[in-house]
């Protein structure tokens, strides 16, 4: 079996913290190193190793989270940083970003799609919710130039990309379009190859940026 993902915690409301280290540690392939209370803590303290991904969230004591992410940053630098959070201040999710984050998540998030998006950033994705990663292609859209007809998403994959920019996973998607989970992969594999993308979140990026969802 490969090395679990070390995951850090910085997080000042203690059963939220606890409650995250519970879902971690739980789960296979997952294990909860270090919880933090602030991002001075955070940067206080000596670790043996570094963690592979830290969840850091915005609204701490201190400093805040989308302000620290850069000392973070320097202090560990072969760690990625996601941000969890209950608020979607976009001025905050766009300062996180541009200070280093990886990506953007609400702690409304199933707890499957967060232990996804933990593996997902792990991996060297971007993964963000739905309703961020909107708001972030929204403040950076350009004119679209013409897509080749052989490029072109179909009727069918634009349907599935959009189910799965709400949080359907891929059995869940399969049944709202009446396809089996080999004909949604199928589907999935077409739209990598024509937006020239690698993961989930990437290709819902690339549709939005394209007017497409």
């Amino acid at each position: 079996m490969s090395d679990p993902i070390e995951v850090a915690l910085v997080e000042d409301d203690e059963p939220t913290r606890e409650g995250l280290a519970t879902l971690i540690d739980g789960s296979p392939g997952f294990r909860c190193c270090t919880l933090f209370e602030s991002i001075e803590d955070a940067l206080e303290s000596k670790p043996v190793t570094a963690p592979d991904v830290m969840l850091c969230d915005i609204h701490l004591p201190g400093e805040s989270g989308s302000q620290g992410v850069a000392k973070l940053a320097e202090k560990y630098p072969k760690t990625v940083i996601l941000m969890l959070t209950g608020l979607e201040q976009h001025e905050w999710v766009f300062e996180a970003l541009s200070n280093g984050a990886c990506g953007y998540l609400l702690k409304k998030t199933p707890p499957a799609r967060l232990l996804e998006s933990i593996r997902e950033a792990h991996a060297g994705g971007a993964p963000m919710s739905p309703e961020i990663a909107r708001a972030v292609i929204s403040k950076f859209r350009k004119p679209r130039r013409p897509v080749g007809e052989e490029n072109r998403l179909s009727e069918r994959e634009v349907s599935l990309l959009a189910l799965l920019a709400d949080g359907h996973s891929y059995d869940s998607a399969a049944r709202q379009m009446s396809l089996t989970v080999n004909t949604v992969r199928n589907y999935i594999r077409s739209v990598y190859e024509k937006l020239h993308v690698h993961t989930k979140s990437e290709a819902v990026s690339k549709a939005i940026k394209r007017g497409l969802l």
